[in-house]
């Protein structure tokens, strides 16, 4: 049983770096952006989020200063996609290495690698926190908690809001928005900003208060696994919240495993995450049409001169 409680217990801390990045993809790709580089923008958002915490030792700073970092390289990207035009597949690539390069430089020249912070307390629900068994899903760190709030506010935005369904009518129908007088390039910037200020969110909570220091290539992959989870869930939101949530019991239960004694080959370990990617991708792809959700002008670069 206690196995099993620790096992719940770390899940929530597994799954909000899956959910942020997967939640900031979904923005970013209801304007009609194609979003691949979530691996090097969670890596940016990791090493600003640390180094922040190293200089001014305050959780809540660090996040927004790593957020705002992620922003400001995702206009690289805007750049090469909204106004060179540039494939967003090649260019979401091209950032992921780029990221990589840059984070890794940076680490070293700064000497900010292994180099541990101290992140903020554990904050407990009581009574829920009191309950056998389920009692440490309720003891977490903040940001745990903030994370289905957020989900509703970009929810509430999305669908409920003027803005939020401008923005989605760019995805759909770019041309249509344009003949309606909505900036397409200006909310796809937004988006793009927006949505990779989400995702170094991602990447700051892994460095600043999961593992609480930095390492190059620190995230693992999960980027790609984020970008994986949105197509599962279909662009939506409480779908993608969910899937986070399968992902990070997958990731959880490796270490309770071995804490039990349980013996595991270490390459295998390695692979379980993207061998349960890989399974829900087929699954997904062997039932109905994966393309039956998706934004009607995703990946499809708006020229207004060719309006029709």
């Amino acid at each position: 049983m206690d196995m099993i409680a620790n096992w719940l217990g770390n899940t929530p801390d597994f799954a909000v770096p899956f959910a942020l990045a997967a939640l900031g993809l979904i923005l970013t790709e209801r304007a009609g952006v194609l979003a691949l580089g979530a691996e090097g923008l969670m890596l940016v958002g990791a090493l600003a989020g640390i180094g922040a915490q190293l200089a001014y030792g305050m959780p809540g700073i660090s996040l927004l200063l790593a957020m705002g970092a992620a922003g400001l390289v995702s206009l690289l990207f805007a750049l090469m996609v909204l106004v060179l035009r540039i494939n967003q597949v090649i260019a979401g690539l091209a950032l992921v290495f780029f990221c990589q390069g840059l984070t890794g430089l940076l680490g070293t020249l700064l000497d900010w690698t292994n180099k541990p912070v101290k992140g903020p307390g554990a904050i407990e629900l009581w009574p829920l926190s009191e309950l056998p068994v389920l009692g440490k899903l309720f003891v977490q760190n903040p940001l745990v908690f903030m994370t289905p709030l957020i989900f509703v506010g970009v929810v509430w935005f999305l669908s409920r809001t003027t803005t939020g369904l401008r923005l989605r009518a760019v995805g759909e129908n770019p041309q249509a928005a344009d003949a309606a007088g909505i900036s397409v390039l200006g909310y796809r910037l937004a988006a793009i900003l927006a949505g990779s200020a989400l995702i170094g969110l991602a990447g700051a909570y892994i460095s600043v208060l999961s593992t609480k220091l930095w390492i190059a290539d620190m995230t693992g992959g999960r980027g790609w696994i984020a970008v994986a989870l949105v197509i599962f869930a279909r662009w939506s939101p409480w779908k993608a919240l969910a899937g986070a949530l399968l992902f990070g019991c997958i990731e959880a239960l490796i270490p309770q495993l071995a804490a039990a004694g349980v013996r595991l080959p270490q390459y295998f370990v390695l692979m379980t995450p993207y061998a349960v990617t890989l399974a829900v991708m087929i699954w997904v792809a062997s039932g109905r049409n994966v393309s039956g959700n998706q934004p009607g002008a995703l990946g499809v670069p708006f020229i207004r001169e060719e309006r029709r």
